[in-house]
């Protein structure tokens, strides 16, 4: 498959096989990850792979959240805990933050390519994935931040839901509506 391809066969997968994740595959994608670009190389991001107990602690953690931010929405906190508790591997992404705020914005662009780059790795790994930065990602929730244990210099930019995608997953295929690129460039 070449770029273009793999691009266009990019897709978020929310609903997994029960089947856990080969460390070796986790480790594959956190070294496609490596390889994003970067300014100055500064390498800016760190991962924390949830698994086992630690999910099951993420779980509940998700659970306060969404009792909290949707107390009159019982179904939405029911089907977003199912996602949580049926996905096999959560790894939340980080970048540095600095003294410099340019240095700072760009370490987060820097993370969001190397999430991009796991991404259209787990499909070659025949893995699915989806970057979660609302809701059951708990992305802007300070919880988060705590759970994982980050220092103050780390900002949580994502947080990756992986697993052998659910049987009919990738085989439904849906018509990816894109805006032509015609309709959003401006030659000068």
């Amino acid at each position: 498959m070449n770029g273009f391809e793999l691009l266009k066969a990019r897709k978020a997968i929310r609903n997994y096989a029960n089947r856990e994740v080969e460390r070796e595959k986790i480790e594959q994608l956190l070294e496609a990850a490596t390889w994003a670009p970067n300014d100055r190389l500064r390498e800016p991001w760190s991962f924390y792979v949830i698994q086992g107990e630690a999910k099951k602690k993420y779980e509940q953690l998700a659970d306060g959240y969404l009792q909290e931010r949707f107390p009159t929405k019982p179904t939405l906190i029911e089907s977003s805990l199912k996602v949580v508790k049926t996905t096999p591997v959560i790894i939340i992404a980080t970048a540095d933050i600095t003294e410099n705020e340019a240095d700072t914005k760009d370490n987060e662009y820097a993370v969001c390519c190397a999430i991009f780059s796991m991404w259209l790795a787990a499909g070659e790994l025949g893995l699915g994935f989806v970057w979660r930065t609302r809701g059951v990602g708990l992305v802007h929730d300070q919880r988060i931040h705590d759970f994982i244990g980050a220092p103050a210099n780390k900002k949580v930019v994502g947080t990756i839901f992986l697993g052998y995608p659910a049987e009919g997953e990738t085989e439904a295929e849906m018509e990816k509506k894109r805006t032509p690129y015609q309709e959003k460039t401006m030659w000068l």
